[in-house]
Order: C-alpha cells, then sequence, then structure tokens
C-alpha cells in the first residue's frame, strides 16, 4: 500500500503535537506484533552473523558496510519459506522492522574495533583484553541509543527528515508486505545462489577447509605423500611465479624492485569484488588511482632513494621490504593527509548540514515532552526521563571505562564528553540529508583536540576519539533505523531496546571474531600485535588512526623529508580535488579520500574492487526498467554484492576457525 506521509506545508506548520495525533490516527499499527521471541532471536543471530562479515570486509578494506536491506531480504524469506511449509506464522513487516533494527545494531559494532581500539593496540603494543572491549563498546554504544531518543523527537518527529538510507529500507518492506512478494523471493534467491557459489569457490581457495577435507575426511596423506593440501590459488599469478622460479624466467621489476614486494600481486577475492560493486565505479576507480600513484610510481622511486628500506628486527634478522613496510615506513602519511584533509574539506563544503544542526540545537526546547495526559505517544515512545538519567550515569560509566582499561587520564575524559553532543548533533543531521556520517572527519577533531593536550600518551586521542566517533555514529545510525518504523508504524520504545540487543550481539559476535582474525596465538600460544596488520587484512581504517596518534606525538619533523613533501602535495591535492567537486555539485569523478584508501589498502584489493565495479557499471547501463537483466543487474546488485560479501566472509571466517581447531 501507499506509505503515508505529511505534506511540505503540514511539516512546516503543524506543531509537533499535530504531527505527533496524525501518525497516531493514521499511521500507527497498534499492537501488530513487533519485538516478539522470534523477531528478537532471530535479530540477535543474523546480527551476530552479518557483523561478523562486516568485521571481516572491515578488515580488509576500512569500510562498515551496511547489513539492514540483507537482513530484512532474509528474515523476510526465512520466514516466507517456514510459513509455505506449515511450521511458522508469516513474520510481519514489523516483526522484520525489528529484525532490521537489531541486525544493525550489531553491524555497527564493528566501528571501534577495526579503527580506533586496533590503533590503541598497534600504538602501544599491549592486546586489550577481550572482556574489557565488550564492556566498554556496550558502554558507549548504549549512551548512543540514549543520546538519539530525544533527538528522535526532534529530527524526525517534528522536522519529519528524510534519512534517505533509512526511507530506502522503510520502502523495500512495504514493497515485500504489500507489493509483489515474488520480487522480494527473487532478490533472496539473487542472494543465497550468489553466497553459494561464492562459498564454494572460497572453500577451494582455503588451506583449512582443504586440510579438513582432503587429509582429516578423504585421509588423502595417508596414501598420496601429500604434505600440502591442494587449494586453487586465489592469487591467480601465484602459477606463473611458481613456473618462471624453476624457469629462470623473467620476473616482473619497476626499478629493480620485485613488484610482489611492492604488493602487485593479481587476486581474484569474491569478497572485494562484492565491496566494489557497492561502493560504485566513481569510488573504485579513485581507489585504484591512489593504488597505482602509490605501489607502482613512489614507492619504487623512494626504494632507490632509501627512504624505505629493509629493516633490522628485534632479534637482528632484516626485515625485507613488503607492502606493509612501505605503507608503515612511507606512504601511510601522505594517504593519512589525502584522507584527513579530504574529508575535513568535504565536511566544510556542506553547509546546509551545519545551518541544520545549528537549527537543531537552538530547537531543542521544543522536544520537552507534553505534559501528562497531552502526549499522545506517551505510552510508546522511550520516556525522554529514561535519557535524561541514563546520559549521565552511562557518561561517567564511559570515562571510567576509558581510565581504568586504557589509561585516559580522568580529566581529558570528561573533557571529550562535550564534544559528544555536537558531533553527534553534526553527525545525525548529515545522516538525515544524505545517509554519510563524516565519523572519520569528526574524529580527527577529537584526536587533534585532546592531542595537543596531552602528546604524550596516545590513548589520550585515541580512545577519547573512538569514543565520541562510535557514540556520535551510533545515535546517528539508530535514528536511520528508526525512520523506516516510523514510516510503518512501529512502536519506538521497542526499537530502542531492538537497538540494544543488537549491540549486545554485535560485541558478543565481533570481539572473539577479531581475535581468532587479527590476534591468532602463535605456537607458542601467545598473541601478538604484529598480525592485526598482515597481507589479507590491511586494517587501512587502523592505519590511518595510528598515523595521526603517531603525527601528534612525534611531530611532523620525524617524518623523512621527502614524507613531508609527499604529505604537502597531497592535502594540496585533496583540496583541488573537494573543492572541483562542491564546485561541480558532485560531478567530478575523483575522491580525495578514496585516494587515500588506495594507498593503504593493499592493491590486488583495490584491483578486486575495481573490477566488481567496472562488472556493475558495464552490466547495468542501458538495462530496461522491467526486463530480466534489470531484475539482475540494477535492482539484484545489492543481494548479488552481499551474497558475494557474506559467502566469502563466513567460509573465511570458517577457515580460521578450522585452522585453529586442526592446528
Amino acid at each position: 500500500m501507499a506509505l503515508l506521509h505529511l505534506t511540505e506545508e503540514q511539516t512546516r506548520t503543524w506543531t509537533r503535537a499535530q504531527k505527533d495525533q496524525w501518525w497516531f490516527d493514521n499511521v500507527y499499527r497498534g499492537d501488530m506484533p513487533q519485538l516478539t521471541i522470534r523477531s528478537g532471536i532471530t535479530g540477535f543471530l543474523l546480527g551476530g552473523i552479518l557483523a561478523a562479515t562486516a568485521l571481516y570486509i572491515g578488515g580488509k578494506t576500512g569500510i562498515s558496510i551496511g547489513v539492514g536491506l540483507t537482513s530484512v531480504i532474509l528474515s523476510f524469506a526465512i520466514f516466507r519459506l517456514l510459513h509455505g511449509a506449515g511450521l511458522a506464522q508469516d513474520y510481519t513487516i514489523l516483526e522484520n522492522n525489528c529484525t532490521q533494527s537489531i541486525a544493525t545494531a550489531a553491524g555497527y559494532m564493528i566501528g571501534p574495533l577495526i579503527a580506533g581500539l586496533s590503533a590503541f593496540m598497534l600504538v602501544t603494543g599491549k592486546i586489550i583484553p577481550g572482556w574489557q572491549m565488550v564492556i566498554w563498546m556496550i558502554i558507549i554504544c548504549v549512551l548512543g541509543v540514549l543520546i538519539a531518543f530525544p533527538l528522535k523527537r526532534r529530527f524526525i518527529n517534528d522536522e519529519q527528515m528524510p534519512f534517505p538510507e533509512g526511507r530506502a529500507c522503510g520502502v523495500v518492506l512495504d514493497a515485500l508486505y504489500h507489493g509483489s512478494a515474488d520480487a522480494g523471493m527473487f532478490k533472496a534467491r539473487l542472494l543465497s545462489i550468489t553466497a553459494v557459489c561464492t562459498g564454494i569457490y572460497q572453500a577451494i581457495t582455503s588451506d583449512g577447509w582443504m586440510k579438513l577435507l582432503q587429509f582429516k575426511l578423504l585421509r588423502m596423506h595417508e596414501w598420496g605423500g601429500m604434505k600440502e593440501p591442494w587449494t586453487l590459488h586465489e592469487r591467480i599469478d601465484t602459477y606463473y611465479y611458481t613456473w618462471a622460479t624453476k624457469a629462470n624466467a623473467w620476473i616482473p621489476n619497476i626499478l629493480g624492485t620485485d613488484i610482489r614486494q611492492l604488493g602487485l600481486r593479481l587476486t581474484l577475492d569474491a569478497a572485494m569484488v562484492g565491496v566494489g560493486g557497492l561502493m560504485g565505479i566513481a569510488v573504485a576507480s579513485s581507489c585504484l588511482l591512489g593504488a597505482f600513484i602509490n605501489y607502482a610510481v613512489l614507492a619504487p622511486i623512494m626504494i632507490q632513494l632509501g627512504d624505505i628500506a629493509p629493516r633490522i628486527g628485534a632479534n637482528g634478522a632484516v626485515i625485507p621490504i613488503s607492502r606493509g613496510e612501505i605503507v608503515n615506513q612511507w606512504s601511510l602519511w601522505w594517504g593519512v593527509a589525502m584522507m584527513v584533509v579530504g574529508s575535513l574539506v568535504s565536511l566544510a563544503g556542506r553547509p546546509e548540514m551545519f545551518r541544520s544542526a545549528w537549527r537543531s540545537i537552538k530547537g531543542m526546547n521544543r522536544v520537552k515532552a507534553e505534559k501528562p495526559g497531552h502526549d499522545v505517544l506517551g505510552h510508546i515512545e522511550l520516556p525522554l526521563m529514561v535519557s535524561y538519567i541514563g546520559v549521565p550515569i552511562f557518561a561517567v560509566l564511559g570515562a571510567w571505562a576509558s581510565h581504568a582499561f586504557f589509561g585516559v587520564p580522568w580529566l581529558l575524559a570528561f573533557i571529550s564528553l562535550p564534544l559528544i553532543f555536537v558531533l553527534t548533533i553534526i553527525c545525525t543531521n548529515s545522516m538525515a540529508l544524505t545517509s554519510w556520517t563524516p565519523t572519520g572527519a569528526l574524529s580527527k577533531i577529537t584526536q587533534f583536540t585532546i592531542g595537543a593536550l596531552d602528546r604524550s600518551n596516545p590513548a589520550s586521542n585515541l580512545i577519547p576519539a573512538t569514543m565520541t566517533a562510535e557514540i556520535s555514529s551510533n545515535a546517528a545510525n539508530l535514528l536511520s533505523d528508526i525512520k523506516p518504523g516510523y514510516m510503518l508504524g512501529a512502536k519506538p520504545r521497542q526499537q530502542a531496546i531492538g537497538h540494544v540487543i543488537g549491540i549486545i550481539a554485535g560485541a558478543i559476535a565481533c570481539v572473539p571474531l577479531f581475535y581468532l582474525l587479527f590476534l591468532p596465538p602463535d605456537a607458542n600460544g601467545v598473541r601478538s600485535t604484529a598480525t592485526i596488520v598482515s597481507d589479507q587484512f590491511g586494517m587501512p581504517a587502523a592505519l590511518q588512526w595510528k598515523g595521526v596518534a603517531e603525527l601528534i606525538a612525534k611531530g611532523i619533523s620525524s617524518l623523512p623529508t621527502s614524507a613531508i613533501i609527499a604529505m604537502s602535495v597531497a592535502a594540496l591535492a585533496a583540496l583541488t580535488i573537494e573543492v572541483l567537486k562542491i564546485v561541480t555539485r558532485g560531478r567530478f569523478p575523483l575522491s580525495s579520500v578514496s585516494i587515500g584508501l588506495g594507498v593503504v589498502l593493499p592493491p590486488d584489493a583495490t584491483f578486486a574492487m575495481f573490477l566488481g565495479a567496472f562488472l556493475f557499471w558495464i552490466m547495468g547501463r542501458n538495462k530496461t526498467p522491467g526486463t530480466r537483466a534489470h531484475d539482475i543487474w540494477v535492482e539484484g546488485l545489492e543481494p548479488i554484492c552481499a551474497g558475494l560479501i557474506s559467502g566469502a566472509a563466513l567460509v573465511g571466517i570458517g577457515n580460521a576457525i578450522v585452522n585453529v581447531m586442526l592446528n
């Protein structure tokens, strides 16, 4: 059915009480099941699984992928099939919306793990105990929920702001349940088939799964004399290098440096193909450009000049030049300059966001609750008193945890708290207008502010910046999740409870998995922060945060002259690119943040992302709506990409588990 909404004139002229009464009379679905036992359990389980896949992709790309629409399609298909088999009642639209809210909340939990917390461990060399990470993350994310709900009455009930991503989710839900269910099942089939095919491919390329199959199940090593299982090499060029080594044939190099040392490998990573499809051709091309400039041009020159050189390890062993060494010794600095300057200029180039934020701050007195008996939504909204009491309590808990777990001085922990409100207002306005939260840029404000007060302790700027970034983004993303519920007539109070369930699910799923993927024990059972960044997981977000923290601590004078020059040129280039984007209203095809991301990502990952983006761009061109090709390549883009990502990620995670069990 058609989704009801207020006209622009009604939004502009009606009071919030009038808007609430209209919503209650025309949209609210009363006692339709929403937060039920099955929707809570389904959301908890889906949220944990999808958060795991998001962590896997975040470690590779530094990008937090959305899981909302994937959870909507999966839960719709699961219960439609169960209902068809006579095993369960069909899901209501509000149960699905509640599941989506829980799952997306779980997916947001990866942010600190792939950025600030990893950077803290890289800088200090200390491994944070898992229970401390779980407690700290839950505290700050619940604080985000408590801050969000007073803003909900302002941004959603009163101003009726669009929240494009949330609105799209509401439209999809309405189409599934009140339009053509066949379209929803078609997308579910696309996702499932792609995930299964990708999973099979990923299993064939995985050493753990192949050991389990060939050695444990088929016992091929007993009669075949095999020492290693056969696998299909994900790095396709391995076959050439194996032959070239035996035949003493030509090995490609740039200025005398083997291109394998530069990370220039041909890898068919299915997950990265899916990520590229989601990010689009412009962003993927910018990432590829950054990788080409860095690894094919600048890095070989710096190796020739000696600014990138083999290092001597703690045990006296020579650490040869590799992609990781190239990034840590030199490239990180101009990549970070590109990303930081680009994100700050992009943020400054959105004046409507700041004007809207200022109006919101000035108008916060309008979100006061009506007198008892006059608030028509009082029995279904989260009471404002919960936020008024909960925010100070959880703010103090957050400061305590930051001090007790990470050594942040009490004063600096409390100084960062006022920034939370301002940054949350900015993030929420940005999410409401564009579905984009500028957490990367805003976190740097906290990092530089706190860093100016204490340069000696990296925890002083990393942890407060992580806290403010996660709270503001969590609040903004929660409101984006509440938007479809508001469109469909859901109970906001139950959405808040669902979001907290998702927070717990995400923390429980992601923290143990973080240890498994990024901090695996060695043969002696010892874990080391040296494994956080690897060829498989580039951890670009963590490297960016680490770079800023080290720059604050050591100062720019500690860098090689060539790195300072590169940073200056990169900053100027980022400024130019973002100004051109502003002047052309977004039509300029390059993104400075994406170019910087390409510098710290493994170049084979950027190439796979470009392949994915190019494939969907080509296949989606000139497809007529209503045709099968349009349904697959345009309407089915997100399900196919979600299948590529989830199939590769889940089997990749399983491979890590199998290896631990076999060892």
